[in-house]
């Protein structure tokens, strides 16, 4: 059986009897397990029955909205993974707040969830990730050079070691400088993640698939 996504026996179901508890921690033990073995409806069918038991646990909640997401129900993943902020404060899952709201193109919603995030200042993974989809939103209304200018400001030096959010981050970047026919940039640029990592991605195909 997969890890579970989250530890369920620190997961606290509010006020209910311990045998309904007891119940819905282990629904929510194996609704984790088709999370990680991507099996999303399953899961979301779980955390119905979790949610059912015991409302508004944020740990459910996140699992759910995380489902919803990854089925396409754009509308369903902002409500739940945005209660699951009010809840708990957490900006963990903001990127997927505004990667839902890219996909109803209510750029608005997106502009809005990219500021609050920044302002938090989360954790460099979480802020990178966030900050590619508003660049890949600008870019999905035909605003190439916004969307470049948004991840060329976070890109301004490269670190010795990078680690995964940058090599995503200079991906997405590379992708908008071949869009943009800044074929030069775009190369130099996959060439630079493939010598980082060899393992990521295409990166390496495409800079020599370039000229």
């Amino acid at each position: 059986m997969s890890t579970p996504l989250i530890d369920v026996g620190d997961v606290f179901f509010g006020d209910v009897a311990t045998e309904t508890a007891n119940k819905a921690r282990k629904r929510l033990l194996d609704a984790a397990g088709a999370y990680e073995r991507e099996r999303f409806q399953d899961a979301r069918r779980m955390l119905e029955n979790v949610n059912g038991l015991a409302p508004d646990v944020p740990e459910v909640l996140e699992l759910m909205g995380l489902c919803a997401y990854r089925t396409r129900h754009w509308k369903k993943a902002v409500k739940e993974l945005g209660r699951f902020h009010e809840l708990t404060g957490s900006f963990d899952q903001h990127p997927v707040i505004a990667d839902s709201f890219r996909a109803l193109q209510q750029w608005s919603d997106v502009e809005e969830t990219w500021k609050a995030l920044a302002a938090a200042s989360p954790h460099p993974a979480v802020l990178e990730e966030g900050r590619i989809v508003f660049a890949g939103a600008k870019a999905d209304q035909g605003r190439i050079k916004d969307a470049i200018r948004i991840l060329e400001n976070a890109n301004t030096s490269k670190p010795k070691k990078p680690k995964v959010h940058h090599l995503r981050s200079w991906y997405a970047l590379a992708d908008l400088y071949e869009r943009a026919g800044m074929v030069g940039n775009a190369r130099r640029l996959f060439a630079d993640i493939s010598q980082a990592n060899p393992e990521f991605g295409d990166a390496g195909k495409r800079a020599m698939s370039l000229k």
